[in-house]
């Protein structure tokens, strides 16, 4: 992405691969013997993509999501990289763990980055996440009515998720399929969903459990229903698993867009919002 050619603009919203970083990703490059984290050279450094791209357009103020194990990751020292090249390019920093379970009926903890550059707010912006309701959801009212045969799990592969499942309980590890209780939340949607849809399972009676749909997975993510799905089930499944889940997302960028409002004459009359998921 060349620099000059982005528009300009007041908020930027970014997303870097979260792989590096995430618990799952970790474990699976730890076991490859690859290297994780910015020493990842094709997927970590993408971090300071983003940091370039606020430095030549400086926005009067930013919102990154990652992770929640972007935190801790390397005993904190990446997090402080992250957070300490924002602040010396100008930018007080707000950050937060939120959970999407507050806005959908989805398990989904996720880092979220706010920055307002000092040189506009003078680091007196009076920013704060949104407060979290205490609203209950459960995963059945998310479910479609008529489901396509295709979504059940064969019975060779159910076999082999409880299998590989007992196999790993064995071991004293967690590794396993997710069984959904309907009237709860399920667990976090993964891009890897698409293989078996091992993370999240719906039970049937009298068969092998299904995946969700693509329509499902689309509202636990937060899409509405007029959201257009133009791509195959597998595809759709990678980009709803890598997605955020939206009302969440909106929720801070409210909170955002009200300080940026507060100085509305001195900045600008309209906010252009730049997105990129880099």
């Amino acid at each position: 992405m060349q620099k000059k050619k982005i528009p300009d603009h007041d908020i930027l919203l970014g997303g870097f691969p979260c792989q590096p970083f995430s618990i799952a990703g970790v474990s699976k490059k730890n076991a490859l013997g690859r290297v994780h984290g910015f020493l990842d050279e094709t997927q970590g450094t993408l971090f300071f993509d983003v940091a370039r791209i606020i430095k030549y357009k400086k926005p009067a103020a930013f919102l990154l999501e990652n992770v929640k194990n972007l935190v801790s990751h390397d005993k904190g020292k990446t997090f402080k990289v992250i957070t300490e090249t924002l602040k010396e390019l100008g930018y007080s920093v707000h950050y937060k763990v939120l959970d999407g379970k507050y806005f959908v009926p989805q398990h989904r903890e996720r880092i979220i980055i706010v920055g307002f550059r000092n040189q506009i707010f003078k680091g007196k912006e009076t920013f704060t996440f949104p407060k979290m309701s205490e609203t209950k959801f459960a995963i059945k009212d998310i479910l479609e009515t008529n489901v396509d045969k295709k979504y059940t799990l064969s019975a060779h592969l159910w076999n082999y998720l409880q299998e590989y499942a007992k196999k790993h309980k064995e071991k004293g590890n967690g590794f396993g399929f997710g069984l959904t209780d309907l009237n709860g939340i399920s667990r976090t949607m993964s891009a890897r969903y698409y293989k078996d849809g091992a993370e999240i399972l719906i039970p049937q009676n009298g068969k092998s459990p299904r995946r969700l749909t693509p329509r499902e997975c689309a509202r636990l993510q937060g899409f509405p229903d007029n959201f257009i799905i133009p791509v195959s089930d597998t595809q759709a499944y990678k980009q709803f698993g890598n997605s955020v889940v939206t009302p969440l997302i909106q929720a801070v960028g409210k909170n955002i867009v009200k300080e940026i409002l507060k100085l509305n004459g001195k900045h600008s009359n309209q906010s252009h919002i730049l997105s990129t998921t880099i």
